[in-house]
């Protein structure tokens, strides 16, 4: 008789521990699926506001490089006044390019390892 229960026990056992396995399988892809979507919205978002935000850059240049070209007389010389703008921008953003990593690496840290409770 008591072989009978521990027999039933190891298999009661058995079908417990399967079924927490297929449970944290399911879980850990739900998990990553989260995870995906929060990264490829992020960039679906960033891609837009960049292109939005990069048009309107262009529209601007050239509006100030033909504002400056006319009060310098010669728009060549307005047209490189906003390149070397360009120039001192890019390496502004060079020399400070580990302080944008941080805060990125951060937030995508934080929905990989925040709760869902």
């Amino acid at each position: 008789m008591a072989l009978k229960e521990l027999k039933y026990n190891i298999s009661e056992i058995d079908e417990h521990i399967h079924s927490y396995v297929e449970e944290s399988v399911e879980y850990a892809k739900l998990k990553s699926f989260k995870l995906s979507m929060v990264i490829v919205t992020y960039f679906a978002k960033l891609f837009l506001i960049g292109i939005i935000g990069l048009l309107a850059l262009l529209l601007l240049s050239l509006a100030a490089s033909l504002a400056i070209g006319a009060a310098m007389d010669n728009t060549v010389y307005g047209y490189l006044v906003i390149g070397f703008v360009y120039v001192l921008v890019g390496i502004v953003f060079y020399l400070f390019r580990d302080k944008v990593n941080k805060p990125i690496l951060r937030m995508f840290s934080n929905k990989f390892f925040e709760d869902d409770e």
